[in-house]
């Protein structure tokens, strides 16, 4: 009896375990800085950065890659010690401005770096010299929205979201076209803005699953969208299909080995979370609103410790 009860206690201490919520550290950038917020909420690291940043990444070594200015990426090290920069400047027919919106340190030691304006993709060295490009193709040209995020694969293709196109785009190292998905309005009448009452197309997250599927986090599309290599739409999640949660600018997405997403709600308002973890059968097991260190224009944020996790 004894054995048995000892048991029946254990089954029941680890469903509570099991159940308990997860709690994660968040590196981010808002209200002037990039902080790093420990699981209980208080900032462990900062630095200045007023730059209003689309991505953002912490490296294996533990250094930053940071978004430091409308076309610069810097490297910084954990004690503010700047060891890479690059900024981008016009190339080719460009004769405007250049923007960075995205980024990616590669396994070889590369960044990939997005240039919109110039339209292209460069893949910079250590010593900042680009040592690959891939040119992209934009119907609308806009140097602030021919892309959002963007993702180099395992494949050796990049996953393009083009924001002014209202697009996602594989292309292959050669700059070829090989997949593509277009947002739709869905027969609402588009409104300019990113916060909840705005409406469009203009996408700004994509990740590629190891099923061969494509998460899409919609920007002012207001939705997070699940679609195959036909472009059929398996998942989504709509506006306002979260109780008290309302999607305004979705931005970044985690795709976590359990299936759950971890989606960045941008613009929404001083009541919403800034991040959430939602389950494939919409249920919200986290949630991160932290408004004494990021505000409303969270956009580019890291939710670290996720063993697995594709971003």
């Amino acid at each position: 009896m004894r054995l048995i009860l000892s048991g029946v206690i254990a089954l029941s201490l680890a469903a509570v375990a099991a159940a308990d919520p997860p709690v994660y550290r968040v590196l981010a950038q808002d209200k002037g800085h990039v902080a790093l917020v420990g699981k209980d909420g208080k900032v462990e690291w900062e630095v200045e950065c007023k730059y209003n940043s689309h991505d953002i990444q912490l490296l294996p070594n533990g250094n930053v890659l940071l978004h430091t200015g409308p076309a610069t990426v810097t490297e910084m090290t954990p004690d503010k010690k700047v060891v890479w920069r690059y900024e981008a400047k016009p190339a080719g027919d460009n004769k405007g401005r250049v923007e960075v919106h995205a980024f990616q340190r590669l396994a070889d030691g590369t960044t990939m770096v997005a240039e919109s304006g110039n339209r292209r993709i460069v893949e910079v060295d250590a010593a900042g010299k680009i040592v690959r490009q891939v040119s992209l193709s934009v119907k609308r040209p806009d140097a602030h929205r021919d892309t959002r995020l963007v993702r180099k694969l395992p494949t050796g293709n990049y996953l393009v979201c083009q924001e002014g196109d209202g697009l996602v785009r594989e292309y292959d190292p050669a700059g070829k076209t090989v997949w593509e998905y277009a947002l739709e309005l869905g027969g609402k009448k588009e409104a300019p803005g990113h916060g909840p009452e705005s409406y469009g197309t203009s996408v700004f997250g994509a990740v590629r699953l190891a099923n061969g599927n494509t998460v899409i986090a919609g920007g002012n599309n207001h939705r997070v969208l699940e679609v195959d290599r036909a472009g059929r739409v398996v998942w989504s999640l709509d506006q306002k299909e979260l109780p008290g949660i309302t999607l305004a600018w979705v931005t970044t997405l985690h795709a976590l080995p359990n299936g759950n997403l971890i989606v960045g709600n941008c613009h929404a308002g001083p009541d919403q979370p800034q991040l959430f973890e939602v389950t494939r059968d919409k249920k919200v097991v986290w949630t991160f609103r932290n408004r004494q260190v990021f505000g409303n224009d969270l956009a580019a944020a890291q939710v670290l410790d996720i063993p697995g996790v594709i971003r």
